[in-house]
């Protein structure tokens, strides 16, 4: 199976209408090969190309706070088994760990009633107070991630945006990453200004959310996967580090076999194998005409299937 095949899947999908356009980036044999699909703003006939910003929803939680909690763990400054509360006393529960805010297993209940109408403290002050269930098999939460952006911020005494900028951005060279609002970024949704984050948490919290709230480009991206790809920090991240029955997990990523993923709501995913040293970095605005998220959840895997298998 080629790249071809890849490509194909893409072009299909945009002629569906799943998304407007995207920005794709395959790395294999030590290199990177770009590719660029559809329209970025079909409202303004604006084609894809090199360049383009865009709004990296939840994928913000590898290239943040994920980053950051494999620098601490292989530091010795992060230990995953002591609550939350130790590292963050603000957070009213003794019984949930870092661990388990990392993969998704701390039972936390997402819920908090009237969420959109509240301002950052408010918000914040909810977060701190949320009900932990007995169950505390896998679920997918952004809340898990806005109490560890939190809790980076106690670490450091700064916000998350001088956190990533000190600790990941310009060690790494990533200029073109960090939160928006960023004018002229691929806009998410059809009249709506481009350049402002879609989540709405995020968009409450700015430059605290540890969930969402990043922009990036394919350039930055690829760096920021070739560190994962050769760095020591990352060496051990192919193991499950969920403690909980059932869906396996990284520190923060999705774990299918050697590939470790993260997917974002507005249509981005990234993706890497470091045994094989390959990787791919996929950008759209899936949610610019409309929102199918079951549907897109099912195209999207389909073509990251397709990148596992045929890469």
């Amino acid at each position: 199976m080629t790249k071809q095949k890849i490509f194909e899947k893409i072009e299909d999908q945009i002629e569906q209408g799943i998304y407007p356009g995207a920005s794709l980036a395959l790395y294999q044999a030590s290199q990177w090969q770009e590719s660029y699909f559809g329209l970025s703003n079909p409202q303004e006939g604006k084609v894809t190309q090199a360049g383009l910003v865009y709004d990296l929803a939840s994928v913000s939680k590898v290239v943040g706070v994920g980053t950051l909690a494999a620098f601490l763990c292989e530091q010795g400054k992060l230990n995953l088994d002591l609550p939350l509360q130790e590292y963050y006393p603000a957070f009213h529960r003794e019984d949930v760990t870092v661990r388990q805010l990392l993969t998704h297993t701390s039972g936390l209940d997402p819920f908090i009633p009237n969420r959109d109408q509240l301002a950052a403290p408010e918000l914040e002050a909810a977060l701190n107070h949320l009900t932990v269930l007995e169950d505390k098999t896998f679920r997918y939460t952004d809340v898990n991630f806005l109490l560890l952006g939190f809790m980076l911020e106690e670490i450091y005494g700064q916000s998350l945006d001088q956190i990533f900028q000190s600790q990941i951005f310009q060690p790494w060279g990533l200029v073109e990453t960090g939160f928006g609002p960023v004018p002229g970024a691929v806009p998410t949704v059809r009249g709506v200004k481009d350049g402002l984050v879609h989540d709405p948490k995020a968009r409450v919290l700015g430059v605290h959310a540890g969930s969402a709230g990043l922009f990036s480009t394919l350039r930055d991206l690829q760096i920021f996967l070739e560190h994962y790809l050769q760095d020591d920090f990352a060496a051990n991240l192919t193991q499950n580090f969920s403690k909980e029955p059932g869906k396996r997990r990284s520190l923060a990523w999705n774990l299918e076999g050697n590939w470790l993923d993260h997917t974002g709501y507005t249509g981005t995913f990234i993706m890497y194998n470091r045994k094989k040293q390959k990787a791919a970095i996929f950008l759209s605005n899936r949610t610019y005409e409309k929102d199918e998220r079951a549907q897109w959840i099912l195209d999207r895997n389909q073509l990251m299937d397709l990148i596992r298998r045929g890469l």
